[in-house]
């Protein structure tokens, strides 16, 4: 959850970003439902470059923007990258229940803010998420009809070389991720598709294919003359 390059949110207050183009037209007089895309994988897999492209190429994805008590890195804005929050804000916003899931990683706080999440489903959105492992299991929980992604690394020295690459993190804080990295990355069995980050484009249009066949889904789609509930008219 901590890329440094994650999708920029927009600059009123809220916890979500919107992406830019359109995405293609439904059939006449049908709604789509809104649902989760949650993208998780280890730290540097480039979960967060995936989301950029993403979010470039579909108007009805939203990025829900994260919060955390890890401390702001250079050029990173409150509410765009996270909402940066010190531990006992943080934890007084868990005990309010305002996170749908929140968890411990690599010694810092993270958490899904709840109220924007729910509106934007409610709204028909793809509401996307780039969360770590333990995020991705809660997630499940909470939205067991979500779409679930683990974007793979090609090996384990691509990752270590992208995670030095970077160069936002000291040498200890990429030992310990390059440590976790296995663990991390046995936990794709969890998921519902994966997608190997060999080559970006690649990548990204595996993980856009998956949402257009998603938002074509039946279960996904209001039918013509239903009610938002699923009633026929009258009943």
């Amino acid at each position: 959850m901590t890329l440094p390059d994650r999708p920029a949110a927009r600059a009123n207050p809220g916890a979500v970003s919107r992406g830019a183009t359109s995405a293609g037209p439904l059939p006449a007089g049908f709604r789509p439902k809104g649902f989760a895309l949650v993208l998780s994988g280890p730290s540097g897999v480039g979960k967060s470059s995936v989301c950029q492209h993403l979010m470039a190429s579909r108007d009805d994805v939203v990025f829900s923007v994260s919060a955390t008590t890890r401390p702001r890195r250079e050029g990173e804005v409150h509410g765009r990258e996270y909402w940066f929050y010190d531990e006992a804000e943080f934890r007084r916003r868990v005990a309010a229940g305002e996170f749908v899931e929140h968890a411990e990683v690599h010694g810092r706080l993270y958490g899904t803010p709840r109220a924007p999440l729910e509106r934007e489903l409610a709204a028909g959105s793809i509401v996307l998420l780039d969360v770590d492992i333990q995020g991705g299991r809660s997630l499940r929980r909470a939205f067991p009809d979500g779409v679930f992604v683990f974007v793979y690394p090609p090996s384990l020295a691509a990752l270590e070389e992208r995670l030095r690459a970077r160069a936002s993190d000291s040498e200890d804080v990429i030992e310990t991720r390059l440590a976790k990295a296995p663990e991390e990355m046995s936990a794709f069995v969890e998921y519902d598709y994966l997608v190997v980050n060999n080559e970006l484009e690649q990548a990204s249009r595996q993980v856009a294919a998956i949402v257009e066949a998603e938002r074509a889904r039946l279960t996904r789609l209001e039918p013509p003359g239903r009610s938002p509930r699923g009633a026929c008219p009258g009943d």
